[in-house]
């Protein structure tokens, strides 16, 4: 459809033409060059007199490797001005067209679905600008939605308690989901942890209280003096295990009076009870398709700040050592937590600005939420190659914006405070800034703007992740005999090989000579003594005997073979045939010529069964998945009998199951 012609001053860069046919601000046009072919255009603004006049911006053309390119010579005076085809659009501009990218909305004035490579939103970093009620939170939303149900691990720290909702269907919006193809959703696996005693439906956060004489001082508010700095340093190098209780002990000790300060500092800390020896492992917050929020509502901004330090750089760490799988962070009100050096130092600055530097090489994605984006730190904001931008009015933050965003133009910076709620400038996903109109969440929106969208009508993932599939990106446990290999080495015919994913805990163990891992499947509680056999044994039950079952049974196993004279000259009583009969009631030992020590149990020495294989992150095809039965407290219970446990982190074991020709 011909919308008008082109008259006046032609550049390069812009034109106008008379409108003829009705326009729209924002609309894209598309009009033909001698020599480029079609090119893409789109109204920046109209001005109405006695005839309605369009200003238009040249986007470019699609040259031959399907790069947009800029036009070197102007259009003609009155060339056609035509209303753009969607399919001219979406080849022009690139748009993601598939099930593997983040479903964000429509573009605006046009029937056009905007989705995201996600590979290339969560590799380069996000930024999410807008100032209060303009819809940031929601946009927000829509983006934790996508990125969950693509299997894709993620952390939100929330300060306000607004993504809790996420478990929640969206059913009051269905119509407004019909229009998007859509249908109200509800996640599973979303946990929230936070303070239980402000809130009791939270999981209480707990982080490792064993902590390094660096982690210590960066604590500590305010600066120490040189006197100080030798007391602390005088009590840290006499203690191995660092943490607030010993390091209060130490500093006890010494008779200097500069010590109260550090002692009150260090009181105040240990007090705030984010600390603990019975921490949650870490690997408990980072898995595939599980979404974990840090609620902060309520919590003091001193301890918000320590809270994140201390998170981000225990999890960064344990990332760059591949203990957990690669997984996507977002930041609400970023600039309380890593502000523009101006506006002060937060204790949680640094370890942002190396999360934001230094995370896409080792799989740590990383969203930065602000509606103050002026007060955000702008080495942070500088490495967020995304940005989602949404209404945004003050001046100083507007600035902060087109300082940080390539590709900003004067008519878009305009634009930026005039956006209507709901709708959001889109850079650094395509070669061009998009306004898109948001799509309507699936899940509740746990804000307080409701009704927020009535207005509206590079390398791979993480390096790790080669596509987002339907598989889950899982920590797994392999043998070094695939399946493929039992087929050739075996002696009888194979009918089929099953491998199944049996979900268990490597525990890392610590007895007086040195630490170990030790695999323990979550079906039965047993041990896996061979992960390629995948053979096991159990730990006995100690709750369930006698002390004196337990000391026959002790010196039953040092003698493996025995009779009741033999456990007899070892000191035992002379009544003890009640107990050998419970024993072998439960199958500890088996009775024939002589007592044997079944061979099922094991009974010490647990670092003679450690697991030598290491985790891996996979997407892996199998043909069962078994859950656990098993509870995890009860299994570290039993464990914690017979040896300390330092750490845990969950996994699955593959076990590959042989069905052979004739049955057997």
């Amino acid at each position: 459809m011909i919308l008008g012609k082109i008259f006046g001053k032609i550049t390069t860069t812009s034109f106008k033409f008379i409108v003829e046919k009705e326009s729209k601000k924002f609309e894209y046009v598309q009009v033909l060059h001698k020599v480029y072919d079609y090119v893409l255009c789109q109204i920046v603004e109209i001005e109405r007199t006695d005839k309605d006049i369009a200003e238009c911006i040249i986007i470019g053309y699609k040259d031959e490797k399907g790069r947009i390119k800029p036009i070197r010579i102007p259009f003609d005076q009155n060339s056609e001005v035509l209303k753009a085809e969607d399919d001219f659009i979406k080849s022009v501009i690139k748009l993601e067209d598939s099930e593997k990218g983040a479903f964000l909305g429509k573009l605006e004035g046009k029937n056009i679905d905007v989705k995201i490579d996600l590979r290339k939103l969560l590799t380069k970093h996000v930024a999410i600008l807008a100032k209060s009620g303009a819809g940031k939170s929601y946009c927000v939303g829509v983006l934790i939605e996508e990125i969950i149900d693509k299997k894709v691990p993620i952390l939100i720290i929330d300060p306000h308690g607004e993504y809790g909702s996420l478990k929640n269907p969206n059913n009051e919006d269905k119509d407004a989901l019909s229009k998007y193809n859509l249908k109200p959703k509800k996640f599973n696996k979303i946990f929230e942890y936070g303070d239980s005693k402000i809130n009791p439906e939270l999981r209480p956060l707990r982080l490792n209280n064993n902590l390094t004489p660096t982690e210590i001082t960066h604590l500590l508010p305010g600066k120490l003096s040189g006197t100080q700095m030798g007391l602390l340093y005088s009590a840290l190098k006499h203690i191995d295990n660092v943490n607030f209780t010993n390091v209060l002990l130490e500093l006890d000790k010494e008779e200097n009076n500069s010590k109260w300060t550090i002692i009150n500092n260090l009181e105040h800390l240990n007090n705030m009870e984010i600390f603990s020896e019975s921490f949650i492992p870490y690997n408990e917050f980072i898995q595939p398709g599980r979404c974990s929020i840090i609620n902060l509502k309520g919590v003091s901004p001193d301890i918000q700040e320590i809270i994140v330090y201390k998170l981000m750089k225990d999890l960064f760490e344990m990332r760059k050592k591949n203990k957990i799988p690669p997984f996507f962070t977002v930041i609400e009100e970023a600039h309380n937590y890593c502000p523009e050096r101006s506006f002060g130092q937060k204790r949680s600055s640094q370890i942002l600005r190396t999360v934001a530097s230094e995370g896409r090489k080792f799989g740590l994605g990383l969203c930065v939420v602000s509606q103050r984006p002026a007060r955000v730190d702008k080495s942070v904001l500088s490495q967020c190659t995304t940005q989602i931008i949404l209404k945004v009015t003050n001046p100083n933050d507007l600035k902060a914006i087109v300082n940080s965003v390539e590709g900003i133009t004067s008519e878009t910076e305009d634009e930026i405070k005039n956006l209507s709620i709901g709708t959001a400038l889109v850079t650094g996903v395509v070669d061009m800034p998009l306004f898109v109109n948001v799509r309507t969440r699936m899940t509740e929106h746990g804000g307080h703007a409701t009704d927020i969208l009535q207005q509206a009508e590079e390398t791979d993932f993480f390096e790790e992740v080669q596509e987002f599939e339907e598989t889950d990106l899982l920590p797994i446990i392999k043998p070094k005999i695939t399946a493929k290999d039992i087929k050739l080495m075996s002696e009888k015919p194979i009918k089929e090989i099953h491998e199944t994913l049996v979900p268990g805990y490597l525990f890392l163990c610590k007895d007086k000579t040195h630490e170990y891992n030790l695999l323990v499947e979550s079906v039965n509680g047993k041990i896996i003594t061979n992960v390629d056999e995948y053979e096991s044994k159990s730990l006995p039950n100690l709750d369930i005997l006698t002390p004196k079952e337990i000391k026959v049974l002790h010196t039953a196993f040092m003698l493996k073979s025995f009779s009741k004279e033999d456990l007899i000259k070892k000191g035992l009583p002379l009544d003890i045939d009640v107990e050998l009969k419970s024993l072998e009631s439960k199958k500890y030992i088996i009775k024939g010529e002589k007592y044997q020590v079944s061979d099922n149990f094991i009974l010490s020495h647990l670092s003679k069964h450690a697991c030598y294989n290491k985790i891996d992150f996979l997407k892996i095809n199998y043909d069962l998945k078994l859950d656990p039965k098993q509870d995890i407290d009860k299994i570290k219970e039993n464990i914690s009998k017979f040896t300390t446990i330092k750490d845990q982190r969950e996994c699955f074991v593959l076990k590959h199951e042989i069905i052979y020709e004739n049955g057997n």
